[in-house]
């Protein structure tokens, strides 16, 4: 999940077609997690084939890419390595909160309360080997780029956007901001009109772009420093401390300047300070990747997801959009670099 940080950090709202032209990559485990959510039955059951394989993360990977290529898109995906060994009980707080909600839900349904059991559902997320692999092969059959991070998928992406190599980075986490990616793009897979987690409400959700510059000036803090603040508030890799959240440690950082002066003026204490601290501004990263798309093997796409039980005629319709639009994209291109000659 990530620091929250909403409520303290600007952004505005955007329409898809303005991140057109643009290479944006995306933290694939982030945006899988988010269809394997939303993208179910009403029961909260997930979109399965025949064989009780889920395809609910294949479905968005296909039909929200085509739709994002569509707007002139050209998406990079970052997949996550091992995890820091500081993130295991995050992971483990994790794991049983899901155990939880799926006792919740199998509840919901035998009492026949499918609203209850929706919302219980989509707290049962998990990314096993075959959603991780499955949704590799896919992408890889679409000729979109793959980056497996040596650590977190959010850290090499943050990298990425740093070094200048993509416009933006896309998540739904704000540690791309501490991971010091210049941009961060939200909302960009899950556009629409969305249910609120917990409430029997909708919303409008809507591309959402935070320039990481001035959204650090508008609080007053450093990165460095708002690091430290998220650290007394607390982390994917560390608890924080009761009763601080994302006002009172910003506030602390703002009047003792580092986490070390906000401490010895609580005098409370943080182990492994230093590590989490260090995990946000020196992690490891790879340079190893691609980020220009090759050609498509519909007919692998289409192998694939048949095989999945999805309809071929879906399918085609998703791959014929892809092949138009990155066929209308190019001449677009190419319009562009001849205008730049007169």
């Amino acid at each position: 999940m990530g620091v929250n940080l909403s409520g303290v950090i600007e952004c505005r709202e955007v329409d898809l077609g303005y991140l057109s032209g643009r290479k944006v990559t995306i933290d694939a485990y982030n945006t899988i997690y988010q269809f394997l959510s939303i993208i179910r039955q009403p029961d909260g059951y997930p979109l399965c084939d025949s064989k009780g394989r889920v395809t609910s993360h294949l479905s968005g990977l296909l039909y929200r890419t085509a739709n994002l290529i569509e707007s002139g898109i050209e998406p990079s995906f970052v997949f996550d390595g091992a995890p820091h060994e500081l993130k295991r009980t995050t992971l483990d707080k994790r794991k049983t909160r899901r155990d939880d909600a799926e006792k919740e839900w199998e509840k919901a349904v035998r009492e026949g309360d499918l609203k209850k059991a929706f919302t219980k559902a989509q707290q049962t997320s998990r990314m096993t080997d075959e959603i991780r692999d499955s949704s590799m092969r896919l992408l890889d059959l679409m000729g979109l780029p793959l980056i497996e991070a040596p650590g977190d998928g959010e850290a090499q992406a943050a990298y990425m956007c740093a070094k200048g190599d993509v416009w933006a980075s896309a998540s739904q986490d704000y540690d791309s901001i501490l991971f010091g990616a210049p941009r961060l793009v939200r909302n960009m897979t899950i556009t629409g009109r969305r249910k609120v987690p917990g409430r029997d409400e909708y919303r409008t959700v809507r591309t959402e772009i935070i320039e990481s510059e001035e959204a650090l000036k508008h609080i007053g803090l450093t990165r460095e420093q708002l690091v430290d603040a998220c650290i007394l508030m607390g982390t994917d890799f560390n608890p924080g401390l009761s009763g601080i959240g994302p006002k009172r440690g910003i506030k602390l950082i703002k009047d003792h300047g580092s986490l070390e002066k906000a401490l010895k003026h609580i005098g409370q204490d943080i182990p492994d300070y230093e590590d989490v601290r260090g995990i946000f501004l020196d992690g490891e990263y790879s340079d190893a990747y691609r980020l220009n798309p090759e050609d498509m093997d519909r007919d692998g796409v289409i192998d694939m997801l048949a095989g999945y039980d999805f309809t071929e005629s879906r399918i085609v319709s998703a791959l014929d959009k892809i092949d138009s639009a990155r066929a209308a994209n190019k001449a677009k291109r190419q319009q562009r670099s001849l205008d730049s000659w007169f």
